[in-house]
Formats: C-alpha cells, structure tokens, sequence
C-alpha cells in the first residue's frame, strides 16, 4: 500500500519507520520542500520518497496528517476527496492557541475543516517513542499495546485497524468521532498504555 505523511516530525517518523517495516510504501511531506527530507529518507531507505504535500497527498492510499492542531484547515486545499485521513492530531491550547471547537470532539473538528476526507482519528495517544519500539506482531492481537481508533466512516475505519495490526499493536474501537473523545488531550484513555480490554474497563469506570 502506498501511504502519505503530512508531517514529518516524531510521530511521522515513527509511523514511517513502522509502515515500512510492514511493507508499505511511504511518501513524506513537511512544510519545508522535499530537500529538507533527504537525511531521513536515506534513514527509512528505499521504500520512502519526499515529496510536497500535494504530491504526498496524490500519492497515497492513505493519508496520515501529524501536523499542529491549528494547521490542521490548511490541509483543506490538497486533493482528499474520497481519500482515508488518518488524524494524529492533539489540540493543545498553549501550543495552536484558542480553537472554538463548537462543542465538537478534536477529531470531529479535525473533519469538519477536511470536507469529502474519511477521517479516522488514530495515533494521536501514545508517545512517538512507544510507537516506534512498541508494536509485536508476535504477541496475540490481545496482548498488543491498543491504538484508540474513532471515525464517522466504518469501512475507514477497519481499514485503519488493520493497518494497526499489521504494525504490531491492537485496534480498539472508541466509535465515532464524537466518541474519540475519550482519547484526545486529558481524557481518560490520553496516553494510555493498555490492552483492548483494559481500556475498555477504564471506558466502563468511567460510565459508572
């Protein structure tokens, strides 16, 4: 599968370096220009490209964005239509400064600025650090660190779950966007490194 990343921080990186090793293709974009890529593409090797953004966006099956909160709308302009976004995106104030979110979830926000994009919300609560040293294809789907995966779209989403598989972590499915509340910034799941069934405990905790 072909895969674009818009953002090539840590968690672009790390999700990179994990998609490769699954064996997928990747193409990384950043603000800067594909030259300024060239260090970390000869460190992925030869399965990843630089590319700008429109290109990256072009070129994959799948999208992920991991850029800043409020940078999130200037995505707008490249060509999503149709296209699984995967949304790592965590509003933090201090950072993207004040967002009215309307009353919405990140991730739902995050698809209301991205108009005919099938956003999953994923990625978004565990460290780049565990993302990249965490995943274990060897250990039952069970047993695997669990990646909180929301979205409006059910077809994206086992799209994206299987992806999550395939990089050696577990699915767990929070609902809709509105429901990927539960993971975003200072929820109860935010950083959580759990199982799908001890997340789903913290979930019912929480409804108590």
């Amino acid at each position: 599968m072909n895969i674009g990343i818009i953002g090539a921080g840590h968690i672009g990186k790390a999700l990179a370096q994990d998609f490769i090793k699954a064996g997928h293709r990747v193409a990384v974009a950043n603000s800067r220009g594909p030259e300024s890529l060239q260090g970390l593409i000869a460190e992925l090797g030869p399965q990843a490209t630089a590319l700008s953004a429109q290109e990256a966006a072009e070129f994959g099956e799948i999208l992920v964005e991991t850029v800043p909160f409020a940078k999130v709308p200037d995505l707008a302009k490249l060509p999503l239509a149709g296209k699984i976004v995967i949304d790592t995106a965590n509003y933090y104030p201090q950072r993207d400064g004040q967002i009215d979110l309307g009353g919405h979830s990140e991730g739902s926000w995050v698809a209301q600025q991205l108009p005919g994009a099938r956003v999953v919300k994923a990625f978004n609560a565990i460290a780049a650090a565990d993302l990249a040293s965490q995943g274990d294809v060897s250990k039952p789907v069970g047993e695997r660190r669990a990646i909180f995966v929301s979205s409006d779209d059910q077809q994206a989403k086992q799209t994206v779950s299987r992806l999550i598989e395939e990089i050696g972590f577990a699915a767990m499915d929070t609902g809709t966007l509105a429901g990927s509340a539960v993971n975003q910034n200072g929820a109860p799941l935010y950083g959580k490194n759990v199982t799908i069934s001890e997340g789903q405990k913290i979930i019912d905790q929480e409804m108590k």
